[in-house]
């Protein structure tokens, strides 16, 4: 007899939810009906599904969506799906978007119960296979290089406690996806999260926002009203760009971390709270302290453990996996189908540096999908990552010399392509020839 499993089933046409709920229960397993994606969404969040069976073709949003809603957010549970509308494009999305296996209407069921078997045995694998890149995935942490592996390892050992930490990185990388990654996949993760950009908030009134005001504390202080503190009772608060903090800010947060208590402006009594503080930055901290900018005493307290988030430089290796996600998210907004890179573009992706990280990389796709027809080719990206030149450590070399290497590079970039590299050079071609015979 089968092992009685959780399944859900996700159909806009209530004939086929109820042929598959049969053919289910006569298999013995229990069954989960949604006739669209946001009932599907609201019973994952709710209920521990063991299998997924979806349609792809429903109105509004489509399965694809929520084929990655779940890949995301459930990794190790399989995905299956059956449709009415087969197409090989279709076939090899939904497998790519992490898919075990693929039923076209009308299915017998038989065929239908050796769908959910090897689903379900897939499953089975998954749970024995605890170092695979999809059980290190945290909501939109998505990467299986070493670097990005080193960021879950501490996120594994953080997520349950309510220690301080201090998150640095470039700019683009990700930071507050690691800080929502600490706060959702811990035990406190039904409490509240509030993020607060420390540098979007003018600083005369940075103080009030966090920690709250009483009547009269300053003109326009009309009534009692709580901070981002108070709000975040209980569970996380996430400082980004902490380095934009006053020096009077500086020392009312290093009394919350040090007396658990904060003080609303204006006011004379104090509140207790317990709440886990993440901050974050792409400042030097350590020069702010030298220019006596940022407390030394508070640096010590927010760097309880550190968290350092690596530019996308430092982990080209994924590059393709978010590439995809970024393909699957603008493909279904913008082109209602799935979308893809071809190999020589694919390439140009991970040769570039991406000083602007994640944040440029998604721009490049969303730009690139509104650009492209179904396919993204080497046209449909940006100039500055076709013709990108980088430059050896080497070195000190004369003006002749250096000119020499670059104008050698810039033809290089562009394959010898004359009139491109006079572009480039801002010279004129007859320049450039005279020059190359040099």
């Amino acid at each position: 007899m089968l092992k009685k499993e959780n399944i859900l089933i996700v159909d806009d046409d209530i004939n086929i939810l109820e042929l598959l709920q049969r053919h289910l229960h006569s298999l013995d397993y229990h069954t989960y009906k949604a006739i669209s994606v946001k009932e599907a969404v609201a019973i994952l969040r709710d209920t521990e599904i063991d299998l997924l069976i979806t349609d792809l073709k429903m109105p509004e949003v489509d399965g694809f969506q929520l084929i990655q809603f779940a890949s995301e957010h459930y990794p190790n549970m399989p995905k299956l799906v059956v449709t009415g509308y087969p197409s090989v494009q279709d076939a090899l999305s939904a497998i790519k978007s992490g898919v075990v296996d693929y039923i076209v209407k009308p299915f017998t069921k038989e065929e239908l119960k050796q769908g959910v078997l090897k689903s379900l045995s897939i499953k089975a694998k998954r749970k024995t296979s605890t170092d695979s890149a999809e059980t290190k995935k945290y909501n939109e942490i998505i990467g299986e290089s070493e670097a990005i592996k080193n960021v879950t390892q501490i996120i594994d050992r953080v997520k349950d406690n309510k220690a301080t930490i201090f998150i640095s990185g470039e700019s683009g990388t990700g930071k507050e996806l690691v800080a929502r990654s600490i706060h959702y996949n811990g035990k406190f993760s039904r409490a509240p999260f509030i993020a607060v950009n420390c540098g979007g908030i003018p600083e005369n009134l940075l103080e009030s926002e966090l920690f709250g005001y009483v009547k009269g504390a300053f003109t326009g202080a009309n009534d009692n009203r709580e901070g981002f503190f108070q709000a975040a009772d209980g569970g996380t608060i996430f400082l980004d760009e902490i380095g934009n903090a006053s020096l009077a800010v500086q020392s009312r947060l290093l009394r919350v971390l040090q007396e658990k208590e904060v003080m609303k402006v204006g006011d004379r009594k104090t509140e207790k709270i317990e709440v886990r503080v993440i901050a974050a930055t792409n400042s030097n901290l350590k020069e702010m302290i030298a220019k006596e900018t940022f407390r030394e005493d508070l640096f010590y307290r927010l760097t309880v453990v550190e968290i350092d988030v690596p530019p996308l430089r430092q982990r080209k290796e994924d590059i393709p996996l978010l590439a995809d996600k970024f393909l699957f998210k603008y493909g279904n907004e913008y082109k209602g189908r799935y979308i893809t890179i071809d190999p020589e573009a694919q390439v140009l992706l991970q040769r570039y540096d991406w000083p602007g990280n994640i944040r440029e990389l998604e721009n490049v796709i969303q730009r690139a999908v509104i650009m492209c027809d179904r396919t993204i080719g080497i046209k449909d990206l940006p100039d500055n990552l076709k013709y990108q030149i980088n430059f050896p450590e080497e070195g000190l070399l004369s003006l002749k010399e250096m000119e020499k290497k670059y104008i050698q590079k810039v033809l290089a970039a562009t394959d010898n392509n004359q009139t491109k590299a006079a572009e480039i050079l801002k010279i004129d071609r007859k320049t450039l020839r005279g020059k190359t015979k040099e």
